[in-house]
């Protein structure tokens, strides 16, 4: 078996998945490879659109809602023959040729960007190859049914009748749920967390992230946080990629024992199996890897789109919390953090039994797919 993971750089999450998915297959013996599909159409248009994508994340976000909003209240712009599909779908002879040199007899796609480019390829080039499409978010997002696989894994069974009805046809339709890296999933020991971090395992501890990108507002966040939490008690913030907000806080908090504030971190599980609440923006990934851990979230409506619909899951789930403002979810927070039985429903919650993981699932559906091919 050797499989072609693609992914693209619009945020941590996509890329993560793949990673979950490859530590999966390779730990079956697959060969497995991650490539970012976007650099099939040029290094200049993956470096354009994933520059982009950050800069609306951290600074526009607004914009990114409301034209989220447009695209899912409107036909579809990844249609064939668009503009868009036409652009996303230009590197596919380039695709073809990679995956026939390469041998791959598996093609995972874990955005939809090169889901279209993959379905373009094989109107043009039919190949014996097993593909799928991994959603990362909580919902069917625009131009899911624009592609054409063989497989789609979603998130969760009660999402089902969404894709159906978003064009989906429904016997492609595999509610796996959403692949996490396996530390997320391993028992864990909280002292011992706190303690490899510096924290006291009596103390309690608040980690406060806004996804790789360190988006929405968690600057002001952060100084509701700082006067309102009691002095035992301990913040963590986790600032990913943006450096310059980076700076400000550690400068800001220099003279702040319980504030703690961290630029990008190679170990997420460990702070996430340290904290005793979990406030994010909810992404796909990140509320996902709170979930396996049962780990209970407030959650920061930083950008929306499909993030919104995320959040809606979580809350219903009766995992998470929100609010509309930095106040109301630093008060939501620590009101979280003196109930103890309220942490406990919660994380409770957030457990979902399943026969075998998301990634197992995965490989054992790809495989039979191979199989079935004759290869």
């Amino acid at each position: 078996m050797r499989t072609l993971i693609l992914s693209c750089n619009t945020g941590a999450g996509h890329n993560s998945c793949a990673m979950a998915i490859k530590q999966v297959l390779e730990a079956h013996g697959a060969e497995c490879e991650i490539a970012d599909s976007l650099l099939f159409i040029s290094e200049t248009a993956s470096r354009f659109i994933c520059n982009w994508h950050v800069r609306i994340y951290r600074h526009l976000p607004r914009l990114f809602k409301n034209g989220y909003r447009e695209v899912e209240s409107h036909a579809s712009p990844f249609q064939k023959d668009s503009a868009v599909y036409q652009y996303l779908t230009s590197g596919s002879e380039r695709m073809y040729e990679y995956i026939r040199g390469s041998g791959f007899d598996s093609v995972i796609c874990t955005h939809i960007f090169p889901a279209l480019a993959l379905t373009d390829m094989l109107e043009k080039h039919p190949m014996p190859i097993a593909t799928a499409f991994v959603g990362t978010d909580y919902t069917c997002s625009p131009g899911t049914a624009d592609s054409a696989l063989r497989h789609y894994f979603i998130p969760d069974a009660s999402l089902t009748d969404e894709f159906a009805a978003c064009g989906v046809p429904r016997e492609k339709i595999i509610a796996s749920g959403l692949p996490v890296r396996a530390a997320f999933y391993a028992p864990y020991d909280k002292a011992a967390a706190k303690r490899s971090l510096g924290i006291t395992p009596e103390r309690r501890h608040i980690l406060l992230t806004c996804g790789s990108m360190g988006c929405g507002p968690i600057t002001e966040l952060t100084a509701q946080l700082s006067y309102m939490l009691p002095p035992e008690d301990v913040l963590t913030i986790v600032c990913g990629s943006n450096e310059k907000l980076h700076e400000k806080l550690q400068l800001a908090y220099l003279t702040c024992p319980n504030v703690h504030v961290e630029g990008l971190v190679t170990d997420m599980p460990l702070y996430m199996r340290s904290a005793d609440l979990f406030m994010t923006k909810p992404g796909g990934l990140s509320t996902t890897e709170a979930a396996a851990m049962g780990l209970p979230m407030v959650l920061i409506d930083a950008v929306a789109g499909c993030e919104e619909h995320n959040l809606d899951f979580f809350v219903r789930r009766g995992g998470a919390v929100t609010a509309d403002t930095p106040q109301a979810l630093a008060s939501a927070a620590l009101t979280l953090l003196d109930d103890d039985a309220q942490l406990a429903r919660m994380s409770q919650a957030l457990k979902t039994p399943r026969p075998c993981t998301p990634g197992e699932c995965i490989y054992n559906v790809i495989k039979t797919d191979i199989g079935n091919m004759g290869k």
